[in-house]
């Protein structure tokens, strides 16, 4: 049982961070435009840990180029080949003879091994 002094104390304590919590949540619109970018990123890290955050026995293993910060070139664009009657191929190589190569026209998500 707690004695007098300490009910008191810890009643003290908690009106202390009601009356906080008041004060935060009423001044809201001066604070919070500053403060929204740092808890967001504060949130996302808490919620979303990433690979630095592991203990050192379980990170993933870093191959030498990336130690170095030298990453590992993109792959080349997909290529449009289209042949004289209209038939269709998506490379990644230059296109073959008797087809000639398009431009683009949106996007390729998935591109077969």
């Amino acid at each position: 049982m707690l004695s007098r002094g300490e009910r008191i104390t810890w009643a003290v304590v908690a009106a202390a961070i009601l009356a906080g919590a008041a004060f935060a949540w009423i001044t809201r619109d001066d604070w919070l435009p500053e403060a929204g970018p740092w808890l967001h990123q504060l949130w996302r890290k808490s919620t979303r840990p990433g690979p630095d955050t592991l203990p050192p026995g379980k990170r993933p293993a870093q191959s030498a180029n990336a130690a170095k910060g030298d990453a590992a070139p993109p792959p080349p664009p997909p290529r449009k080949c289209v042949t004289t009657d209209g038939r269709v191929t998506y490379t990644n190589a230059a296109c073959p003879k008797g087809m000639r190569e398009q431009a683009m026209d949106g996007a390729v998500s998935v591109l077969p091994q």
